[in-house]
């Protein structure tokens, strides 16, 4: 094969995934930003001081810069704070809510216990 042939071949395969990705970025963003926007429309699946039982799916530092736990009820994420040290991710507790988020969209929680 012509080296000509090839470079012509590679060029419009690079406009294609190109033209691919912008359509896709146009068309509906990302999963998560779908998600943020479905739970802006959508009243929580939680209660301010009820107590609600999770499995923790991963740590963060939130907005505090201490480490929270962070895990979901229905879909609806809990940032959970004074989680002790010996609380992993995958491990299932239970939290009170204390606050939600501007939009509603997530609420902040408080440790009770282990599950």
């Amino acid at each position: 094969m012509e080296p000509i042939w090839l470079a012509a071949g590679g060029a419009a395969l690079a406009v294609g995934l190109a033209l691919a990705f912008a359509i896709t970025r146009r068309s509906g963003g990302s999963a998560s930003k779908r998600a943020h926007e479905a739970a802006q429309e959508r009243d929580p699946p939680v209660e301010l001081g009820e107590t609600y039982e999770f499995g923790v799916t991963e740590f963060s530092d939130h907005h505090s810069g201490d480490r929270v736990a962070v895990g979901k009820v229905e879909g609806f994420v809990l940032f959970t704070e004074d989680v002790p040290s010996s609380v992993s991710a995958g491990d299932v507790i239970r939290a009170k809510v204390l606050s939600f988020n501007r939009d509603h969209t997530s609420a902040d929680a408080r440790f009770v216990e282990r599950a």
